[in-house]
Protein backbone atom coordinates (compact mmCIF):
# COMPACT_ATOMS: atom_id res chain seq x y z
CA UNK A 1 0.00 0.00 0.00
CA UNK A 2 1.44 3.73 -0.91
CA UNK A 3 2.02 6.30 1.88
CA UNK A 4 0.84 9.40 2.22
CA UNK A 5 3.23 12.13 4.10
CA UNK A 6 2.01 14.10 6.37
CA UNK A 7 3.56 17.68 7.49
CA UNK A 8 1.24 19.58 10.59
CA UNK A 9 2.48 23.20 11.24
CA UNK A 10 1.44 25.03 14.13
CA UNK A 11 2.70 28.92 13.86
CA UNK A 12 6.03 28.31 15.49
CA UNK A 13 6.68 24.22 15.10
CA UNK A 14 6.52 21.34 13.27
CA UNK A 15 3.98 18.94 14.94
CA UNK A 16 3.87 16.06 13.02
CA UNK A 17 5.98 14.92 10.02
CA UNK A 18 5.75 11.56 9.01
CA UNK A 19 4.32 9.12 6.18
CA UNK A 20 0.84 7.12 6.61
CA UNK A 21 -1.68 4.70 5.22
CA UNK A 22 -4.41 7.53 5.25
CA UNK A 23 -5.54 9.91 7.87
CA UNK A 24 -9.10 10.95 8.70
CA UNK A 25 -9.54 14.80 9.13
CA UNK A 26 -12.08 16.94 10.94
CA UNK A 27 -13.45 18.85 7.60
CA UNK A 28 -16.02 21.70 8.18
CA UNK A 29 -18.46 19.41 6.18
CA UNK A 30 -17.69 16.43 7.92
CA UNK A 31 -15.02 14.34 8.39
CA UNK A 32 -13.01 13.04 5.37
CA UNK A 33 -10.57 10.26 4.42
CA UNK A 34 -7.30 10.55 2.46
CA UNK A 35 -5.22 8.28 1.16
CA UNK A 36 -2.39 8.13 -1.49
CA UNK A 37 -2.56 9.16 -4.68
CA UNK A 38 -5.61 11.38 -3.29
CA UNK A 39 -7.24 14.41 -5.82
CA UNK A 40 -5.90 17.91 -4.41
CA UNK A 41 -8.11 19.86 -3.26
CA UNK A 42 -7.84 22.83 -0.07
CA UNK A 43 -10.18 22.83 3.12
CA UNK A 44 -11.14 24.04 6.49
CA UNK A 45 -11.24 21.75 9.45
CA UNK A 46 -13.08 22.07 12.30
CA UNK A 47 -12.65 21.22 16.05
CA UNK A 48 -12.48 17.79 16.09
CA UNK A 49 -9.97 14.53 16.24
CA UNK A 50 -7.55 13.83 13.52
CA UNK A 51 -6.99 10.12 12.92
CA UNK A 52 -3.41 8.99 11.54
CA UNK A 53 -3.15 5.45 10.28
CA UNK A 54 -0.17 3.18 9.92
CA UNK A 55 0.37 -0.40 9.24
CA UNK A 56 -2.63 -1.27 11.77
CA UNK A 57 -2.20 1.20 14.38
CA UNK A 58 -3.60 4.83 14.87
CA UNK A 59 -2.62 7.52 16.48
CA UNK A 60 -5.41 9.80 17.55
CA UNK A 61 -4.99 14.17 18.21
CA UNK A 62 -7.69 16.64 18.98
CA UNK A 63 -7.08 19.37 16.76
CA UNK A 64 -8.68 22.72 16.52
CA UNK A 65 -9.58 24.57 13.33
CA UNK A 66 -7.13 25.46 10.97
CA UNK A 67 -7.09 24.79 7.05
CA UNK A 68 -5.26 21.70 5.15
CA UNK A 69 -4.17 21.31 1.71
CA UNK A 70 -4.57 17.47 0.39
CA UNK A 71 -2.23 17.14 -3.03
CA UNK A 72 -1.40 13.52 -4.56
CA UNK A 73 0.69 12.79 -1.66
CA UNK A 74 0.99 14.84 0.90
CA UNK A 75 -1.68 16.66 3.51
CA UNK A 76 -0.32 20.01 4.58
CA UNK A 77 -2.43 20.73 8.22
CA UNK A 78 -2.24 24.37 9.48
CA UNK A 79 -3.34 24.63 12.57
CA UNK A 80 -3.41 26.85 16.36
CA UNK A 81 -3.87 23.84 18.23
CA UNK A 82 -2.80 19.83 17.76
CA UNK A 83 -2.87 18.08 21.44
CA UNK A 84 -1.97 14.68 21.54
CA UNK A 85 -3.68 12.42 24.44
CA UNK A 86 -1.00 12.67 26.57
CA UNK A 87 -1.36 16.24 26.49
CA UNK A 88 -4.74 16.87 27.69
CA UNK A 89 -6.41 17.06 31.23
CA UNK A 90 -9.62 15.59 31.88
CA UNK A 91 -10.19 17.47 34.53
CA UNK A 92 -9.40 20.76 32.85
CA UNK A 93 -11.16 20.17 30.06
CA UNK A 94 -14.42 19.32 32.14
CA UNK A 95 -14.23 22.88 33.97
CA UNK A 96 -13.65 24.60 30.23
CA UNK A 97 -16.90 22.57 29.46
CA UNK A 98 -18.65 23.64 32.52
CA UNK A 99 -17.54 27.18 31.89
CA UNK A 100 -18.11 27.73 28.55
CA UNK A 101 -21.96 26.15 29.06
CA UNK A 102 -22.12 28.62 31.94
CA UNK A 103 -20.93 31.42 29.73
CA UNK A 104 -23.51 30.62 26.61
CA UNK A 105 -26.74 30.76 29.25
CA UNK A 106 -25.75 34.12 30.17
CA UNK A 107 -24.51 35.71 27.14
CA UNK A 108 -27.13 34.51 25.16
CA UNK A 109 -27.77 38.05 24.13
CA UNK A 110 -24.39 38.98 23.56
CA UNK A 111 -23.89 37.47 20.21
CA UNK A 112 -19.87 38.12 19.94
CA UNK A 113 -19.35 36.63 23.57
CA UNK A 114 -21.92 33.79 22.70
CA UNK A 115 -19.50 32.83 19.61
CA UNK A 116 -16.36 32.51 21.88
CA UNK A 117 -18.40 30.69 24.19
CA UNK A 118 -19.52 27.95 21.98
CA UNK A 119 -16.00 27.52 20.53
CA UNK A 120 -14.68 26.82 23.72
CA UNK A 121 -17.35 24.74 24.38
CA UNK A 122 -16.45 22.34 21.31
CA UNK A 123 -12.87 22.30 21.74
CA UNK A 124 -13.84 20.97 25.04
CA UNK A 125 -15.59 18.42 24.20
CA UNK A 126 -12.99 17.37 21.47
CA UNK A 127 -10.65 17.32 24.27
CA UNK A 128 -13.06 15.11 26.38
CA UNK A 129 -13.78 13.06 23.66
CA UNK A 130 -10.57 12.04 22.53
CA UNK A 131 -9.18 11.32 26.31
CA UNK A 132 -12.18 9.11 27.15
CA UNK A 133 -11.79 7.11 24.03
CA UNK A 134 -8.14 6.51 23.96
CA UNK A 135 -8.68 3.09 23.88
CA UNK A 136 -10.71 2.74 21.41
Amino acid sequence: MSKISVLILQPFTTKISGDFDHVIIPGVEGDFGVYAEHTPFITKIRPGILQLFNEGSVQKYAIHDGFVTVDANLIRILCETIEGMDEIDLSRAEAARQRAEKRMKETAEADIDFRRAEVALKKALVRIDLKKNESL
